[in-house]
Parts: structure tokens; C-alpha cells; sequence
């Protein structure tokens, strides 16, 4: 409510701190909502380092918006950590988003595989559903 401010005045600083409040504690949505706060520079400043800690802790249990945007931070690479671009880890979160049905992940799959050698993409296919069976850990 705060980070949109509805029913109360908009407040991006008192929204972090009841999301980390509620992220700490394993909420996955509250970390997909951190993150995206860290990433998208609302509120906080931006900081990709923090923006991947909670988007990664979100998307390894199983929030497939969370899982999107992470593909998207590896294919963008990291703004502020200088981390380059990783189109296979990208592509394996777009993989799993998108066999849960995230439209999004289906067509930036598309997009990015003219970019990808084969054996890039049947790499990241197989983490993909190897990280799947294991429930998200290790990915």
C-alpha cells in the first residue's frame, strides 16, 4: 500500500522496510517486490547487487514473475557490479518462467535464441529442468 500509495500517502522508504521486514522472513513475493524496487531504482537507489539477492531468493521458490526478471538481469548484465551479460543464465530463467506460462519469458526465448549457439541453448535447457526437479536449488 505504501509503495503505491493507496490509502495511505505514497512512501517508497516505509514500503522497504515492511518488504524486508517480510522478505527476511521467506515471503516470496515480498522479495520479488524488494528486488524490483532495488532494480528499477523506485524509491532506493538502484542497486543491482541487492535487486539480484531477493529476485533470486524469490525465483528459487518458484515466483515466475521473479523468474523473468532475473533472466533479464543476466541479459542486461549488472549496471553497478559490472557483471557482463550471461545469455545461457538468462536463458535458463526464461526457460523455467515460460513453462509455467509467463508470456514474456515465451517471447524474449524467441528473441534471444538467434543470439545463442545450440549447444548454448540445449546447456541451458537441461539446467533449466535439472533445476526444476531439484526445486531451485543449486540454480
Amino acid at each position: 500500500m505504501y509503495q503505491k500509495g493507496k490509502g495511505v500517502p505514497q512512501d517508497y522508504k516505509t514500503a522497504v522496510k515492511w518488504y524486508t521486514l517480510a522478505a527476511k522472513q521467506g515471503l516470496a513475493a515480498a522479495q520479488f517486490n524488494l528486488g524490483m524496487l532495488y532494480y528499477m531504482e523506485k524509491g532506493p537507489p538502484q542497486d543491482d547487487k541487492t535487486a539480484l539477492k531477493w529476485l533470486k531468493l524469490s525465483a528459487k521458490q518458484g515466483l515466475v514473475h521473479a523468474q523473468y526478471y532475473l533472466g533479464t538481469m543476466y541479459i542486461e548484465g549488472s549496471r553497478t557490479l559490472g557483471i557482463p551479460s550471461d545469455a545461457p543464465r538468462a536463458y535458463l530463467w526464461w526457460n523455467i518462467a515460460a513453462l509455467q506460462g509467463n508470456k514474456m519469458a515465451k517471447r524474449d526465448l524467441l528473441a534471444w535464441k538467434k543470439f545463442m549457439s545450440p549447444t548454448q541453448i540445449e546447456t541451458a535447457q537441461r539446467l533449466a529442468r535439472e533445476c526444476m526437479k531439484k526445486n531451485y536449488k543449486g540454480c
